[in-house]
Formats: C-alpha cells, structure tokens, sequence
C-alpha cells in the first residue's frame, strides 16, 4: 500500500485547510485509515481515523473533520479554526493490523505518507 499526503501550506490563525491522502496499491487489506501529526520537538501523535468501509470517524479535535471517497481511494483531513498550535508535519497511515482498539496507537500502523507540512501564522 502507497499512501501520498498533500494539502499542506501556510494559512493564518483562524483559517482553514484540507488535507487529502490518495492510498494505491493493496487498499483492500487495510480497513482504518489515519491521521498523525509531529510539531517540532514532539512526539508525533494521533489525529483522526476514518473506517474505511463503515464510515465510523474520530478525531481528537473537534474542528477536524476527516472523510472519505471510496471512488478515489482517498481520505481527506478537514481543518478548521486553525491556531499555531496546529503547525506540524501531518502523516497519513494505514495497516492491515489495525483495529478500533489500537487506532489511535501508531505502532499499529504499517504503511505511513511522507508527510506534508502545515505552518499556521499568529
């Protein structure tokens, strides 16, 4: 599975931004997709998870939303509200280990994108 993050940029305190994760290849054998951001000098950690099949979503902030386009093989990362507290490398992940249980824990995450940065301005 090949997972390919894009969307990220800078936008000002307050605005919005989607990010979009086109997954190719195996997509069948993964059932969860995630969210995970890394802030400088952080720890990366969970953002959101959609399941792929049923549409059940959670997020860890309320001005997230995350879905999905079956049709394109893609899940999307809607954010809003934005602060300088939300500046990170978001990575989007998937795996066929993960379960609703371990969602939220990225070791059980096989297959990661390479990142895509976003930068939020005071």
């Amino acid at each position: 599975v090949q997972l390919q993050a894009f969307g990220g940029g800078l936008v000002q305190a307050g605005g919005s931004l989607r990010l979009s994760c086109a997954a190719s290849g195996r997509t069948a054998i993964t059932r969860y997709m995630g969210w995970f951001r890394q802030a400088p000098g952080k720890e990366r950690e969970f953002v959101a998870a959609i399941d792929w099949n049923g549409g059940n979503t959670m997020a860890v902030q309320g001005r997230f939303t995350i879905s999905r386009d079956k049709a394109k093989n893609t899940v999307y990362l809607q954010m809003s509200s934005l602060t300088p507290e939300d500046t990170a490398v978001y990575y989007c992940a998937s795996g066929p280990s993960v379960t609703l249980s371990n969602v939220r824990t990225q070791a059980a995450y096989a297959y990661w994108g390479q990142g895509t940065l976003v930068t939020v301005s005071s």
